[in-house]
């Protein structure tokens, strides 16, 4: 394969190509303060998932990447103007589907790319699993990586400093002036116990930010934003050779 992207290769290449492992990118498509596109999460898990497998194929892997689901979990944000909802329920459901179809053709590992703070795979992937005990499905998510905070100053989750350089870097001609963003300022809950990693509520989107953006991005650049794009790569080309070496009939673990 010349693209580890499926949506660019043919029957021709495909029919006998060997497929170690499939990366699905999942995304959302959801307001993004004012200054970045409804689709950022899609360009961005896209890029890493493309550009890592690339370099994992490199390395004597064969890594595919499907096209991405460009729709995610929004429920908080429903009330935000083509911020588009796709339940859980219906996630396990697309999941389900396309297992089925891997598990038939004999590809037994997948890894989920996601892309987007709101989606959260690991009950879906207990479930599909119990019905696929033969597949190996597993779920990464980049901005969770402990070591986005060394390249960024002012931590955020949402159209922050990270995801705005990754922008600047990977799609500047939608990236609007930093000057048209809004300041990402935001409202935590009143109970603290909500605002730590021990205890959880959905937070309402338009109640928290005004401008839908979760952190300040006003110090980006494509630069941090390249930076950040090549430790990804590196990271994630590494995780997707072990997993495309690893043998299913043998103990995984050890």
């Amino acid at each position: 394969m010349k693209s580890p992207k499926l949506a660019e290769n043919n029957w021709k290449t495909i029919q006998n190509q060997v497929v170690d492992l499939v990366i699905l990118p999942w995304g959302a498509t959801e307001a993004h303060n004012y200054h970045l596109p409804y689709a950022t999460d899609n360009y961005q898990v896209e890029a890493i998932a493309a550009e890592s497998a690339g370099k994992a194929n490199e390395l004597g892997a064969n890594v595919v990447v499907l096209p991405a689901i460009p729709f995610g979990v929004n429920t908080g944000q429903s009330d935000i103007k083509l911020t588009i909802n796709l339940n859980p329920s219906t996630q396990t459901k697309i999941l389900f589907d396309i297992v089925e179809s891997l598990n038939r053709q004999g590809i037994h590992k997948l890894l989920i790319m996601n892309g987007h703070g709101g989606n959260d795979f690991k009950q879906i992937i207990r479930e599909v699993n119990y019905h696929y005990a033969d597949m190996l499905i597993c779920s990464s998510s980049w901005f969770k990586l402990s070591e986005r905070n060394d390249f960024f100053d002012i931590p955020g989750d949402h159209a922050d400093e990270a995801e705005t350089s990754l922008m600047m870097y990977l799609q500047p001609d939608l990236v609007l002036p930093l000057d048209e963003a809004g300041n990402g300022e935001s409202r935590q809950f009143k109970v603290q116990a909500l605002n730590e990693n021990w205890a959880w509520a959905e937070r309402q989107w338009s109640k928290i930010s005004r401008d839908t953006g979760v952190g300040a991005p006003h110090l980006a650049t494509a630069e941090k934003g390249k930076a950040f794009m090549e430790f990804l790569v590196e990271r994630y080309s590494l995780f997707m050779l072990d997993l495309a070496q690893l043998e299913l009939n043998d103990d995984i673990y050890e």
